[in-house]
């Protein structure tokens, strides 16, 4: 039994839900450093601000994936982790632009990234569980349109409603007016694009999924391990575990004895609590022959992930390293580097901060138009050539604008196509949207044809860690790179990033993809 091809349509229809999500994580990019700027936060401390929105995707993606697996409800397997997420996400945007102090809206950021989690992870695993294997590539190409148009919907909608008179400047410690109903727009998005979604697509029924299991076990052959296996393993994450242990409690204690930037804590705990103390755990119980639970399970999968997924974890996490030091260190760059600005109640702060949402708009309708062409180039090369290039263009798009420094260059006009203005730094976000649209989609094209069927949605919130951990990494050693190395200056964040991106690009050449590419719906 073989999954009925879908016509465009039904695959838009399946997608159009990242409408909205995307509209939701766009808001978050473009103005949680601003949010977090006008509440009093210093420049150096908000990527341990921003920790919170990986972290909770490490959390939450395996956690929602393992369990959407094995969830059928009437209203469907993966539709009500759309629906509860959604909720959730809409009523913190509504809530975060109000936020009284900083400690506040870093507690809304937490609450909104795990509601965004909770509704896009099974979105992912929605186009494995509903596309035959040749239309994948098309169903991922699709979810990028949504997102990059979604993406430069919420990115341009402060500068839209200043446009319209609404306020974009507050008395010290307030959020501005042109912030907040930018919020309110995506959050009610957010909720009815996601509607739309579970209403128009049909999940195929448990009996069908049984099926489409029973045809794909003989290529992912299911293998029986005795318990001497267990105790062997278990025993190997013990060492392990404590291995991570011991290094992580060394490093916080010199991070304590030398009076290294805090952020820095943030890996120090991730070695002892999800590195040492979970492997440490899972090594318990597997000596004592305790190994049929979902923990067990999770950490097993986990080990013994597919190659082609090991291969594109290298280049997922020099790439969301780029991205991440990018959503951070834009707005500071911006209005430092450019607008020569700190005073966050000033016109030109936050004339460059809306401009920041400008520029991510414009990559993100890049990345929607992109979206589309990659595919044709995919089918022509390959896709691994074709990320490369892709990445190739985002890293020295992102490095571009250090190279920018002066606003008459970052601000002159290129040339005008009807109403649309083009302008120098819109060749920097070129080839960010380029590189955008290839992460959003050709990695998962090419990890969901090594997937079974069975664990779709596990590998797909585990592929997230390759995603979470970058990003980790770049809140725990970003702040303290440019404050030890670069005066505080976070344009040269955005030059690391683009480095980063480059790499990852040079990694992408080396993954082992064969499948077969199939671009028409």
């Amino acid at each position: 039994m073989e999954k009925r091809k879908l016509g465009f349509w039904e695959i838009w229809n399946m997608s159009f839900g990242f409408l909205g999500i995307q509209m939701g994580f766009a808001l978050q990019n473009a103005n949680v450093s601003r949010i977090f700027q006008t509440l009093g936060a210093k420049i150096d401390d908000i990527p341990a601000l921003w920790v919170a929105a990986p972290l909770t995707g490490l959390i939450v993606q395996p956690i929602i994936g393992y369990f959407s697996d094995r969830t059928w409800t009437k209203l469907g397997r993966r539709k009500p982790y759309f629906l509860v997420g959604a909720l959730l996400a809409s009523i913190a945007l509504f809530i975060m632009p109000n936020s009284p102090v900083l400690w506040f809206a870093a507690g809304m950021l937490w609450i909104l990234d795990a509601s965004i989690n909770i509704s896009m992870e099974p979105f992912r695993a929605f186009v494995g569980d509903v596309l035959p294997d040749r239309q994948r590539t098309t169903g991922f190409a699709m979810q990028s349109f949504f997102i990059g148009l979604g993406a430069y919907v919420a990115s341009k909608l402060p500068n839209i409603l200043t446009h319209y008179n609404v306020s974009n400047v507050a008395p010290p410690g307030e959020i501005p007016d042109s912030v907040k109903f930018s919020f309110y727009i995506g959050g009610a998005a957010f909720i009815i694009s996601v509607l739309w979604t579970i209403f128009t697509t049909k999940e195929y029924s448990p009996e069908e999924l049984e099926a489409f299991e029973k045809h794909e076990a003989e290529k992912y052959q299911k293998e029986e391990r005795p318990l001497s296996w267990f105790h062997a393993n278990g025993r190997k994450h013990l060492v392990l575990g404590l291995a991570a242990f011991i290094f992580g409690l060394l490093f916080s204690y010199a991070i304590y004895c030398y009076g290294l930037k805090k952020d820095l804590y943030v890996l120090s705990l991730g070695l002892i609590g999800t590195g040492g103390l979970a492997l440490i755990i899972s090594g318990l119980f597997q000596k004592k022959g305790r190994y049929s639970n979902g923990f067990i399970t999770i950490m097993n999968d986990f080990q013994f992930m597919p190659g082609v997924m090991k291969q594109l974890a290298l280049v997922q996490f020099f790439s969301w390293f780029a991205l991440f030091s990018m959503w951070i260190y834009t707005t500071g760059a911006v209005t430092e580097h450019i607008y020569k600005t700190t005073d966050t109640t000033s016109v030109e702060y936050n004339t460059g901060a809306n401009q920041v949402g400008e520029m991510f708009a414009n990559y993100n309708l890049v990345a929607a138009i992109a979206a589309f062409l990659l595919p044709l180039i995919a089918r022509k090369t390959s896709r691994k050539f074709t990320h490369f290039l892709a990445l190739l263009a985002g890293g020295f798009g992102l490095a571009s604008i250090f190279f920018l420094g002066n606003m008459g260059i970052f601000n002159q006009e290129i040339f005008s196509i009807g109403a649309f203005t083009f302008y120098m730094y819109d060749f920097s976000m070129i080839g960010v949207g380029i590189a955008w649209a290839s992460i959003l989609s050709i990695p998962y094209a090419m990890l969901s044809g090594s997937l079974p069927a069975s664990k779709m949605g596990y590998y797909m919130g585990v592929f997230n860690f390759f995603i979470v951990i970058p990003q980790l990494v770049a809140a725990s050693i970003l702040g303290f790179l440019v404050s030890y190395f670069f005066n505080n200056e976070p344009v040269y964040a955005l030059l690391i990033g683009g480095g980063s991106m480059v790499l990852a690009g040079l990694m992408s050449l080396t993954v082992n993809d064969r499948a077969k590419i199939e671009i028409k719906a």
